[in-house]
């Protein structure tokens, strides 16, 4: 018997083809793929940049997941803005930093209540700009003043003070720069990674 596109066909003994069955298995998978990763993708759209009220000092604070649009709107992004255009970078260092920084995954931990965040951030993101950073391999999480974060599990990072900017290689964290740098950002960076 013949059949329409994506209709299984019986062979003259009323069996279906192979061919058939698994031509619309396929169709099934592929689509569950697709739905599922629409699914992911809204959930953790849903998450990113989400505000909450500090009652504390009575305005609105990023919590969870960040990116750049978040830190660059709102109290945190008019300090975000401000300091990134006026940090002036160690070029030379950059340089070297912009060789090896790809291999790495980065994970900032900041509060956007916090005046080391709003200076610091700012300066290490034009760090990573400058360095042609993948912007995929960064993780920014946005904490409360208790360095917790509403949905994001960061007990096990261990922050104490923010900002916290934790480098790793193959999964394995390779050193952190805590509040503030050392030296500078810049220099202790490139202590980590080199």
């Amino acid at each position: 018997m013949g059949s329409a596109e994506g209709i299984p066909s019986e062979d003259s003994h009323g069996r279906l083809s192979f061919h058939s069955l698994y031509k619309n298995q396929m169709k099934i998978s592929i689509l569950s793929i697709i739905v599922s990763v629409l699914f992911i993708s809204s959930t953790y759209a849903q998450t990113m940049n989400k505000m909450v009220r500090d009652t504390t000092i009575n305005q609105e604070v990023l919590i969870d997941y960040c990116n750049r649009p978040g830190l660059e709107s709102g109290e945190f992004g008019t300090y975000y803005t401000l300091e990134y255009e006026d940090y002036s970078l160690n070029d030379s260092l950059v340089k070297l930093i912009g060789n090896k920084i790809n291999d790495f995954d980065i994970t900032i931990v900041f509060g956007s209540w916090c005046s080391d965040s709003e200076q610091q951030v700012p300066h290490f993101y034009k760090i990573l700009d400058q360095a042609g950073y993948d912007d995929s391999k960064l993780k920014i999480i946005a904490v409360n003043r208790q360095k917790k974060a509403n949905e994001v599990h960061i007990e096990d990072l261990q922050i104490e003070l923010v900002p916290t900017f934790i480098i790793y290689q193959n999964d394995k964290e390779i050193g952190r720069i805590v509040e503030t740098p050392v030296e500078t950002l810049e220099e202790d960076l490139w202590q980590i990674i080199q």
